[in-house]
């Protein structure tokens, strides 16, 4: 096969993105799923109670779904890894789909709370299989263009969520829409088939006896630490934003009840990050991955900035500040998709990957149970996100200093993705 037929999109590869972007999406329904319930199905697991319980309830059940995709990821990518990203896949989205249909008929939010954590569990597996399996399979010159459509999968499931609470009152009835992961995972044992770097990478080492390399083996610590940082400094500040700004927009409001301000700022929110994530492979092609990085962690300091310590009531100028922001927000998780997995070689890409996006999961988990505190301790929600978003600040500089000290190891020069070297070992 000459190069240029290797470049085509072929039948399987569209199988191969469906796959992909369902999995993903649905993943995403089940992530926001139980936070447009949360207040019903808590309120019918617990009865007659106090709002301190409820909330306390609430968190946990919040917090421990974000641990749950935390040690999931890191486990679906040694399971990749170790027995192949088409394992990885299946198991993933198998494992989601499952405890979201057993939420739904549980009886006490004890087992809730252990469904949540599996659900999580299931979709930090998928954020990382998917995105492997993508980066091995798919071809090099629309790569870029085609993860970052795939980033966009998971705000689609986000908005979905919202749907179905609108369409299904009943938060168990609900819950069964983990019915149709479940089919998409049972597809995928006949149409998805197993990476060919992956498998060639095994054949490979098992004929030479190779042992499996160690993720923290001293070639590879510069860039599990670099990706790490970079990873979970844009998580942490995306959350932060996403679960705080309605809140923050109500603070700013004089007359009215704000919801339809709140309503808005989430819709300009979801809407330029949709946009972003979609455009985000074209910014990498155009101006190449490091300078895209750059530009998406500057352009969120420097928004988040002034949309948080320059308003102090609400204006419609405050709706396009957040479109702006959202924009790079969005175009970030298709960068930082194209950038992580190849930081790594196909031997240890799937837990490397898996370690670099769940590290900041920790973080973001431990600060879910403390948010009451932490905005008292910040002194308001507008300083509180102010704070989170420095994060992003911390991130630019780890890339900036990265660009200077780049590790012997890491693959990507600052070239567009269709000029990124094609080395089996790495791509």
């Amino acid at each position: 096969m000459n190069k240029s037929d290797s470049e085509k999109i072929r039948s399987y590869h569209v199988i191969l993105f469906v796959i992909c972007f369902l999995g993903t999406a649905l993943a995403g329904t089940v992530s926001t799923l139980m936070a447009v319930y949360l207040p019903v199905a808590v309120k019918e697991l617990l009865g007659e109670t106090d709002a301190g319980n409820l909330n306390n309830i609430s968190a946990y059940i919040s917090a421990v779904f974000i641990f749950g995709g935390s040690i999931g990821g890191f486990i679906a990518g040694m399971i990749g890894d170790r027995w192949g990203r088409k394992t990885s896949v299946i198991f993933s989205i198998g494992c989601y789909s499952i405890f979201t249909i057993l939420t739904g008929i549980m009886s006490s939010w004890q087992e809730v709370v252990v469904c949540r954590f599996f659900s999580g569990f299931g979709l930090g597996g998928v954020l990382v299989s998917t995105t492997t399996i993508m980066i091995e399979e798919w071809p090099q010159k629309t790569k870029a263009i085609f993860l970052g459509i795939l980033s966009i999968s998971i705000p689609v499931g986000i908005f979905s969520a919202g749907a179905i609470e609108y369409l299904i009152p009943s938060w168990r009835k609900g819950f069964q829409i983990g019915i149709l992961p479940l089919i998409v995972a049972l597809i995928s044992m006949w149409l998805l088939k197993e990476s060919n770097n992956w498998e060639k990478y095994n054949e490979e080492r098992i004929l030479e006896k190779r042992e499996r390399k160690n993720l923290f083996a001293s070639d590879f610590r510069f860039n599990l630490l670099i990706g790490s940082i970079i990873f979970g400094t844009m998580l942490i500040g995306l959350w932060a934003i996403f679960s705080w700004l309605p809140t923050w927009i109500q603070t700013l409001i004089v007359s009215g009840d704000g919801q339809k301000e709140r309503g808005l700022s989430m819709m300009m929110l979801g809407m330029g990050g949709l946009i972003g994530g979609f455009l985000s492979g074209w910014l990498m092609n155009a101006i190449g991955i490091y300078r895209s990085l750059i530009l998406c962690f500057a352009a969120s300091a420097i928004l988040s900035f002034v949309l948080f310590k320059t308003n102090s009531t609400f204006s419609y100028l405050i709706l396009i500040e957040i479109g702006i922001m959202a924009l790079f927000f969005g175009a970030s998780q298709g960068v930082l998709s194209v950038y992580i997995p190849n930081l790594f070689p196909v031997n240890i890409r799937s837990t490397a990957t898996g370690f670099c996006f769940n590290t900041g999961r920790v973080v973001t988990a431990i600060a879910v149970l403390f948010i009451g505190f932490l905005v008292s301790f910040l002194g308001g929600y507008g300083n509180s996100l102010l704070i989170f978003s420095s994060v992003f600040a911390i991130g630019l500089l780890v890339i900036l200093f990265t660009k200077q000290n780049k590790s012997s190891t890491d693959p990507l020069p600052d070239k567009t993705n269709s000029e990124l070297a094609d080395e089996s070992a790495i791509i």
